[in-house]
């Protein structure tokens, strides 16, 4: 192990033997393999514990609404997000993100264990006490006024709520610094080798989700809810003994100070200073591409002690963060859409047609006992393999083929445009699903409904199969090769070198903001008075309810935030022509 002119900068003997010509990868083989496992792992845990969490909130364990188990999805699933720049700023200011994802890890495992432990009778017992008796689906007036005067209050909601926050907060330390982490394990080896290192990346998320959803989610649905979550568990376990284990062969870096709260300032003060700062921030630029320049021409062990950057680069570094935050911002509606594929997306499917894994039933009544009486059914949860096949199989492809062909003709779009095809993706995704969702009703509308067991459970479904549910999931699969790895890319190369962790924060933080305002708008849509989500007559299914109106209302905002991100990206492709022209000049009078 070698240390660089970086105080306390790691870097393994095997980086020194590169040569040109070599894989971008060589030498960086195992740090990078270990990287991935450790986040199929992770993945694999969070896919666990996801993928069926309406169906067990929703479930005779805790009888919460159909609408109350999705807004917690999303409530936890945007808090996952958007709880990531505490990671990255703590890995920034103080711990480093070796350290930073250690003691996530160790959190993460020990509020995992919440689940598994409320799965089973004795702990619920013990964490929420004794669950009230009511009635799953109580009778109800015409006038639905006896229906609100009976619907139960969540059980054992402040424990869940607060362990899934907890847990949250560790998952969104790990997803802030590991993705960052890895990308450091190459970042000295170029460009090239960045995108590529976080295509990989993103198929090893897929990777975990595919064991996460064939085993676990069965095992949860069909068998039990207690083996079903104690399998997440052990999974962040290893991945923390892998990561632990690898640590001789990263590269890994101190913290180097975050300047979070200089920007804070620098806020405040541009609105009054803007073309000085401007004027500064240009200068700036131009003094920082040549230090960069002389520091990487440099071998690593003569490298200079890393300096307190000065004003002029705290501007410029302000100035690159105002370029990056609108971008960021317009991709809030894309992730509105994007979440409820483990959301509203899981809850339809509950009230499809759902045939028995192991014969070919029909949703017919000559087949209605067997509709009710089989053990084990598709899982929900499955119909999310149709997303994450989509990305194993055009991750690689791409990588492979597609972006090789692309960049020898100098045709590769860049990864605004990339992303502004991904939007429009996930635009028809929902629109699918607000489609199948008015046929569904039209179908329960007209008495075409079966009683089916999911579980231990009995929902009044469509007999429409649930197989119509696959288009809307590949579309969102697709909408993430073209958004999500770009938006990646885009957040780690065009960081700020000192803020690159709490800009990675920072993208996944807006992906919680979408998560929670899909939230924040089903709760709105569920109040008493004609809210399109409030359906009392049907409490725990959403067969009275106008789901496909929350559909819609989806695609006009991201309808609309779609042009607007495509004005914007346009606008900052071509702010960027003008600091490069100027980098390229400088370049060449230093020579």
């Amino acid at each position: 192990m070698a240390r660089n002119g970086a105080r306390g900068e790691r870097r393994p003997l095997l980086g020194r033997e590169e040569a040109l010509g070599r894989s971008p990868f060589e030498g960086r083989k195992a740090a990078c393999a270990a990287v991935l496992l450790v986040e199929i792992l992770e993945r694999a845990a969070f896919f666990g514990i996801t993928s069926n969490l309406v169906l067990f909130l929703n479930s005779s364990n805790f009888n919460w609404g159909g609408s109350q188990a999705s807004r917690a999805s999303l409530l936890f699933l945007g808090a996952s997000y958007l709880l990531s720049p505490i990671g990255g700023w703590l890995a920034d200011a103080y711990l480093g993100r070796y350290w930073t994802i250690t003691f996530s890890f160790v959190l993460y495992l020990v509020s995992a264990c919440l689940l598994p432990t409320t799965a089973s009778l004795d702990g619920r017992l013990s964490l929420c006490g004794e669950m009230p008796t009511y009635p799953v689906q109580p009778p109800c007036k015409e006038d639905g006024v006896e229906c609100r005067q009976q619907l139960p209050s969540q059980y054992c909601a402040p424990m869940m709520y607060t362990g899934l926050l907890v847990l949250a907060l560790g998952i969104s330390s790990v997803k802030a610094n590991l993705t960052p982490f890895g990308a450091d394990q190459v970042m000295d080896r170029g460009r090239d080798a960045t995108r590529r290192f976080f295509n990989w990346f993103y198929w090893s998320i897929n990777i975990g989700a595919v064991f996460s959803l064939l085993v676990v989610a069965f095992i949860q649905q069909n068998v039990d809810f207690l083996i079903g979550y104690t399998i997440p568990a052990v999974c962040v376990a290893l991945a923390l003994f892998v990561f632990l284990l690898a640590a001789p062969i990263f590269v890994t870096k101190p913290a180097s100070g975050s300047q979070v709260s200089t920007m804070l300032k620098l806020a405040l003060k541009n609105c009054c200073c803007g073309r000085a700062l401007q004027r500064r921030s240009s200068k700036a630029r131009t003094s920082n591409f040549q230090s960069e320049t002389e520091v990487v021409s440099l071998p690593p062990d003569r490298r200079p002690q890393p300096r307190v950057p000065s004003h002029d680069e705290d501007v410029s570094n302000f100035q690159v963060m105002v370029k990056i935050l609108p971008v960021m911002l317009t991709l809030i509606p894309y992730w509105m859409v994007y979440f409820q594929m483990q959301s509203t997306y899981y809850l339809q499917g509950l009230h499809l047609f759902i045939p028995n894994i192991f014969q070919n039933s029909q949703p017919t009544n000559s087949t209605l006992s067997a509709a009710m009486g089989s053990r084990y059914t598709f899982p929900d949860a499955w119909l999310l393999l149709a997303n994450v096949v989509v990305l194993l199989i055009l991750v690689p492809l791409k990588d492979r083929v597609i972006d090789p062909f692309l960049v020898r003709r100098k045709l590769l779009p860049s990864a605004l445009k990339r992303m502004a095809l991904g939007m429009f993706f996930g635009l028809a995704s929902v629109i699918a699903a607000g489609v199948l969702e008015t046929e569904r009703l039209r179908y329960v509308n007209n008495n075409h409904t079966i009683p089916q067991r999911i579980g231990t459970d009995v929902y009044y479904a469509a007999t429409l199969p649930i197989w119509w549910q696959i288009p809307q999931y590949l579309l969102i699969g697709i909408s993430e090769i073209f958004a999500s790895i770009p938006g990646l890319e885009f957040a780690y190369s065009e960081a700020p070198k000192s803020m690159q962790g709490a800009i990675m924060g920072l993208f996944f933080f807006i992906s919680g903001v979408g998560s929670l305002l899909g939230s924040g708008l089903l709760t709105l849509l569920s109040v008493p008075a004609r809210g399109w989500m409030h359906c009392p007559k049907d409490y725990g299914n959403i067969n009275n309810c106008r789901m496909d109106n929350y559909f819609f209302l989806l695609a006009g905002i991201q309808t609309v935030t779609c042009f607007l991100f495509i004005w914007i990206s346009i606008r900052y492709e071509r702010q960027q022509q003008q600091p490069d022209s100027c980098r390229l000049c400088t370049g060449h009078e230093g020579n």
